[in-house]
């Protein structure tokens, strides 16, 4: 199919062949036509599959067909989304596609200075991207009025709910008008999300591509088990191989997160964190050196790094397993985009294996295991898991309730789940991005590498005392790696069906 089959008047077809596009993605194909129609969507989809088209393009085309009047304008469609990253990019993506359109579109989020944006709501606009908690600061002062809104969009509905905004939501529902058109957009479907989707929808079309867990395709993914003093110093040795060149590494916490950057950056190998507690100026300049090739490693936690907009993202390392299954397949989705191929590491210590077996068992793959590297775990497949505790792992307590303010609610549980990193109001980081890169390179590390002559990694500590951690294994093969397939039979006898 291409984008002239899908009826789209002349002035959002030329924006979209601007931009180079010829042929929707499933999504946009699928939903396309269903909002055309006015019908409300439920769409299920994983980042990367270009969802933000898929509602952009029918809105657009739908508010066109009344143009403005000379009055005042107001607020015909209203697009909420978690984080503030991502709700530049939806506004931008409204921009670039209707920008033959005589309708306006701002994007409002915290972090930054109210004024502007109380100005630009009272000059009037048609299309409204904005993050919950700055939505309510500017409707509580009367600036909002969403009386005569014609189309809601809630993108990115089970994040929404992960990071704790569900009583905000919640309140944003309840200042919408009840005749209206509502798209509904998560990459999974959570009990809270399918119950929210319910309330909100009415007889709506469901478009689901990609079951969430189906990893990507063309994502070529290796397994190492090693222990947790050893995995900086695991990280900078597969970082030796020059094939990685734009490598996205996953953190479990805002504070491992800076100190993986910071070990990098001594073993001079290029990298920046992005987290919340990262002003908005130093996330905006970490992205950008990212992708511009002046760092080689963002190291990034999953809220932040939600749908990074990133073209060639070569290799995602899983430097924390994480502990929601889904999560995996989120994180190495950021690389293979559009065709291209990619490579995702993940390093398992001993109390991570459960939680990798869960991942196995969701993915249904048997994911390689590279054995023989220099920081192989010792520790038996066979042993039983070090028994849970609430400061393990560097789990928090349970989180309460969420909060506009990012703060954890109610008190801490000594059940042993992790607290997730909460936001500030300020800080909804992470994007959801809709396109990628076709553009060919090499993603195959070879494995079975000789030890390097020089016997330092990366420029940095002497292979033989790496300053992550623990020593490197004498018993490794002489730095030579072997690979063999089972990731269920390493991660201690767990695994899903074939």
């Amino acid at each position: 199919m291409q984008f002239a089959e899908l009826g789209l008047i002349p002035p959002i077809a030329q924006a979209v062949a601007a931009e180079g596009y010829e042929k929707p993605t499933p999504i946009q194909a699928s939903a396309i036509p269903h909002v055309l129609a006015g019908r409300d969507l439920l769409g299920l989809a994983q980042t990367g599959t270009g969802k933000t088209a898929a509602f952009a393009l029918p809105i657009l085309q739908r508010l066109a067909h009344i143009a403005p009047g000379r009055g005042h304008r107001h607020i015909r469609c209203l697009v909420l989304t978690p984080t503030r990253e991502l709700a530049a990019q939806i506004g931008e993506s409204f921009n670039t596609y209707g920008k033959h359109l005589p309708l306006r579109t701002t994007v409002i989020f915290g972090g930054v200075g109210m004024e502007a944006q109380k100005q630009t709501l009272k000059h009037g606009i048609d299309i409204l991207v904005a993050t919950p908690g700055r939505l309510l600061d500017l409707a509580g002062q009367g600036l909002v009025d969403l009386r005569q809104l014609e189309v809601f969009v809630l993108d990115e509905a089970d994040r929404m709910l992960d990071m704790g905004f569900i009583h905000d939501v919640k309140k944003v529902i309840g200042l919408l008008p009840s005749r209206r058109q509502t798209l509904f957009f998560s990459a999974t479907m959570p009990p809270e999300a399918q119950d929210l989707a319910d309330r909100l929808l009415h007889k709506p079309e469901t478009v689901a591509v990609t079951p969430p867990s189906t990893t990507a395709e063309r994502v070529e993914q290796e397994v190492y088990f090693v222990e947790k003093s050893d995995k900086r110093a695991l990280l900078v040795d597969v970082l030796r191989d020059s094939g990685m060149k734009r490598v996205l590494v996953f953190s479990r916490t805002k504070h491992g997160a800076n100190r993986i950057a910071e070990h990098l950056v001594k073993e001079s190998i290029g990298a920046e964190a992005i987290h919340g507690n990262k002003s908005q100026n130093a996330r905006e300049r970490a992205l950008g050196n990212f992708k511009s090739g002046r760092i080689r490693v963002l190291v990034a936690t999953d809220i932040a790094a939600r749908g990074i907009d990133i073209d060639e993202v070569t290799h995602v390392v899983n430097f924390d397993v994480p502990e929601v299954p889904e999560t995996y397949v989120h994180r190495i989705g950021r690389t293979a985009r559009a065709g291209a191929s990619g490579m995702a590491l993940t390093f398992v210590e001993h109390e991570e294996r459960t939680d990798w077996r869960n991942i196995v068992k969701l993915t249904r793959q048997d994911i390689p295991v590279v054995e023989g590297h220099p920081y192989e775990s010792r520790v038996p497949m066979a042993a039983p898991p070090p028994p849970s505790s609430g400061n393990q792992r560097g789990r928090g307590g349970q989180r309460g309730g969420g909060h506009r303010d990012g703060h954890r609610g109610g008190g801490g549980s000594p059940s042993g789940h992790r607290a997730p990193e909460r936001p500030r109001d300020s800080d909804r980081q992470a994007m959801s991005a809709h396109r990628g890169d076709d553009r060919p390179r090499d993603t195959h590390r070879s494995i079975d590498r000789t030890p390097d002559p020089r016997g330092t990694v990366g420029g940095g500590q002497p292979r033989g005392n790496p300053a992550g951690g623990g020593q490197p294994r004498s018993d490794g093969g002489g730095g030579g790696r072997r690979r063999r397939r089972g990731g269920r039979g390493r991660g201690g006898g767990g695994g899903g069906a074939h």
